[in-house]
């Protein structure tokens, strides 16, 4: 099972750059898979300011590329909406390049009303939202079809889809998507290992192979988890890749407690 963090916010009382540098390090060091961070123009960590600090997502991926070596990177998620498909994809794309072959296209529908109407984005109808998803999918295969220039290693950025919407989510991660993310409801399992079944599903209507998805969840560590206990939950729900939040900015000492979760 792969490990990662999602770092949502950047309120350390000082020097955001070298904290930010610090923690991605951090990461890389205790072997965590991937760094993420949201896509946001207002802070929207749960129980935050929204007015607190928040960077723009790919320039700060740009930023933490250039300070590590291995761990990959993305955005949970994009907002379809937020931004002309072709313009999102050549940013993905370009992060792709630069970073050795270690982007993500972290997509998903876009949720946050009173952001759009801040910062005057487009956030349509649910329907449109979908609509727009789908383009920016297609739009992204259809690009990478072409002959410009990415790592040998792959052809091109692996997809994620976040979200858990039965009708056209789920149903758009079984025919576009590598992976998927979820949401930890704190209720047994039952909401994710439903939304997994519902999945698979879709993945055997179009005959997909249910395995070849990557199953992300965005979950906390419990108070008293251990590497065992944890890794023993995240296996009872079908996770394959467990992506961590915190309540505040990422400290370097938090992560480094986290090398003992990737062995």
């Amino acid at each position: 099972m792969r490990i990662s963090v999602s770092v949502t916010d950047y309120s350390w009382p000082e020097n955001l750059p070298e904290e930010l540098a610090r923690v991605a390090r951090a990461a890389e060091e205790a072997g965590l898979d991937s760094v993420w961070v949201p896509d946001h123009l207002l802070q929207a960590a749960p129980g935050s300011d929204p007015d607190s600090a928040m960077l723009e997502s790919y320039t700060t991926l740009g930023y933490v590329a250039a300070v590590t070596k291995r761990v990959r990177l993305g955005t949970l998620v994009t907002a379809a909406t937020y931004r002309p498909p072709a313009i999102l994809v050549k940013a993905v794309t370009t992060l792709d390049v630069l970073s050795g072959g270690r982007a993500w296209l972290g997509l998903g529908a876009g949720y946050l009303e009173e952001e759009a109407r801040r910062f005057s984005v487009p956030l349509p109808a649910v329907k449109e939202r979908f609509d727009a998803l789908e383009t920016t999918l297609q739009t992204a295969l259809a690009m990478w079809k072409d002959t410009s220039p990415r790592p040998a290693s792959r052809p091109h950025p692996p997809i994620l889809i976040g979200g858990t919407g039965e009708r056209r989510t789920l149903p758009l991660v079984a025919r576009y998507a590598d992976a998927c993310n979820l949401f930890d409801i704190p209720d047994g399992g039952a909401t994710v290992r439903h939304k997994l079944d519902v999945l698979r599903r879709h993945c055997d209507s179009i005959g997909r192979d249910f395995a070849s998805i990557e199953k992300t969840l965005s979950t906390r560590l419990a108070p008293g988890d251990d590497p065992e206990a944890f890794a023993e939950r995240m296996a009872s729900l079908g996770i394959d890749h467990a992506i961590l939040l915190t309540q505040g900015p990422w400290q370097t000492e938090d992560l480094q407690r986290l090398a003992a979760y990737t062995r």
